[in-house]
């Protein structure tokens, strides 16, 4: 059996924005999304309908989440029978309202990873020692991102559809090359500063399979080359955004490391990280009129501190 390299080791000549937008930034690469930006993503909008990203908190059919961690618990605090008793509260004007919470992992719905999220070698986003982690995110924590908000031109890239396939499999995988045939076969191109939305439509098998999704679990998603990376920082990509749980395939195939991409596109890059959206009922309006192309819009819950966020993302066509 081949051993696996370290993140240190298979990431050693990797590229690198650390310091480019200067020694303090925790938004890395979504500082490309400039004024500019959001008005050219602003000039797909031609027909002005609105596609809210996020999957159900709660979902009666179950939330997916990372092997782990736990769905989501809303727990009701007040109803109607809270009034029932004699010792029931009292409001000047007798009103009555409802009253709940809930106990979720803050990455356990649609939402957004803080760069500081996933590490190796001792160091974080931007060069920041990774201790700045304990107790929560001091540096590149979610924070900065949900303050800025995000907006700009978005791409649906329809891997499933592309491929002929009602979803892709487990641990199937595609490269940047991939991505820009989809592209090309969906009548548009990938540019400069575009927010790459892509649908595998992998999650369904959650709803169909139950417990048994999560046997050998290993998602379909890009896979690790340096030449994946040189793209991702030659196009400038500000965002990646998909449908699965971790938006890249879950071991790579090639070196056997889990999730080197979030290392070499989040960690090093800066690329902001955005999972387990719905894609569904986007990417069969975007089949039906031949427009792929939209504002893409988020801002995930300010959260001091945390590592993650969760998010309704807005696509407007």
């Amino acid at each position: 059996m081949t051993e696996v390299p370290t993140m240190d080791e298979l990431l050693k000549d990797a590229p690198t924005n650390w310091g480019k937008w200067g020694p303090d930034d925790e938004v890395g690469a979504l500082n490309y999304l400039t004024a500019g930006e959001v008005l050219r993503g602003v000039q797909h909008i031609k027909s002005g309908q609105v596609f809210t990203l996020q999957r159900l908190i709660g979902d009666p059919l179950g939330d997916p989440v990372w092997p782990g961690r736990a769905p989501a618990e809303r727990t009701q605090i007040l109803d109607e029978s809270s009034w029932d008793g004699a010792d029931a509260p009292q409001f000047p004007g007798g009103l009555h309202y409802a009253d709940d919470k809930i106990d979720a992992f803050l990455q356990g719905s649609t939402q957004y990873d803080a760069l500081g999220h996933v590490w190796y070698g001792g160091q974080i986003w931007n060069g920041y020692d990774a201790r700045t982690t304990v107790g929560g995110l001091d540096k590149a924590s979610v924070a900065p991102i949900a303050e800025r908000g995000v907006a700009g031109r978005g791409i649906l890239l329809d891997m499933a559809r592309y491929r002929g396939k009602d979803n892709l499999d487990k641990a199937e995988t595609f490269t940047h090359e991939d991505l820009m045939a989809c592209a090309k076969a969906q009548g548009t191109e990938i540019e400069k500063h575009d927010i790459l939305i892509i649908r595998t439509n992998f999650l369904k098998l959650f709803f169909e399979q139950g417990e048994a999704f999560y046997e050998g679990f290993c998602e379909p998603g890009l896979t690790y080359s340096p030449e994946l990376v040189s793209w991702f920082q030659d196009m400038e990509i500000p965002n990646l955004v998909t449908d699965t749980i971790a938006n890249e395939v879950t071991t790579d195939p090639e070196n056997g490391t889990a999730l080197p991409l979030h290392c070499a596109l989040m960690r090093n890059l800066g690329v902001t990280l955005t999972e387990i959206c719905d894609l569904e009922k986007l990417a069969a309006s975007c089949a039906e009129d031949g427009q792929y192309t939209f504002l893409y819009a988020a801002a995930p819950l300010k959260v001091n501190l945390a590592s993650g966020s969760p998010v309704n993302p807005l696509a407007i066509k």
